[in-house]
């Protein structure tokens, strides 16, 4: 499936409003709705570690997309913000193994570690099988667009997010990777509504077994 961005004005920044979003069946054109107000200057917080952060959604970035800070050809990137600063997160939609398509599973279960807070939780730990409780036989073969399309239609701008993360610290404090299974109480993954009712999106990829 194809899919395409449709806009009336394509930037990023604050800019006035836009209509459209992403439809199938068609190209590519201009910049997709979500990701007309990305940022162009991040935050400093993240530490070398994994752990949880908590904030509000302010961009999603489809792979490919050039009109951001940034930009990233095989990943999504989700700007959240905290505290008044944005930050990177950077999804896996593709593999670089032999075999490129991800696996994709979604679990409803309380959020890992703290209370939903405002901020980055380094130490807050997640594992897909012992903490969640689930395995790869219910994750479902996607490729790239699937997988880009899932992030894209189910993260929704300006609500409260938790993105399970991997982040080497400074100079790229701003940035979070490993978004999918990963380590032991180190796997990544996003959660949408977390303080009320927390939905998992979970990642894995074709060599990876649990």
């Amino acid at each position: 499936m194809i899919r395409v961005w449709w806009v009336v004005l394509a930037a990023c920044g604050d800019h006035g409003p836009v209509t459209g979003g992403w439809f199938p069946d068609g190209p590519r054109i201009d910049a997709p709705t979500k990701a007309v107000h990305c940022a162009t200057t991040f935050g400093s917080a993240l530490t070398d570690a994994f752990g949880r952060l908590d904030g509000t959604v302010l961009a999603v970035i489809p792979p490919g997309y050039q009109g951001c800070a940034q930009p990233n050809s095989t990943h999504t990137v989700v700007q959240v913000m905290v505290a008044g600063a944005a930050y990177r997160m950077v999804v896996n939609v593709l593999s670089t193994s032999n075999q490129p398509h991800v696996f994709l599973g979604e679990v409803d279960e309380p959020l890992a570690g703290p209370a939903f807070g405002e901020g980055w939780h380094p130490g807050t730990q997640l594992d897909y099988v012992t903490t969640l409780g689930v395995t790869k036989a219910q994750f479902s073969e996607a490729d790239e667009t699937t997988a880009a399309a899932r992030v894209y239609d189910m993260i929704e701008l300006d609500q409260p997010i938790s993105v399970f993360a991997t982040s080497s610290g400074p100079p790229q404090a701003d940035s979070a990777h490993l978004i999918h299974r990963n380590a032991p109480n180190a796997d990544g993954a996003i959660v949408l509504t977390p303080a009320t009712s927390p939905h998992y999106l979970l990642t894995a990829f074709d060599d990876q077994s649990f």
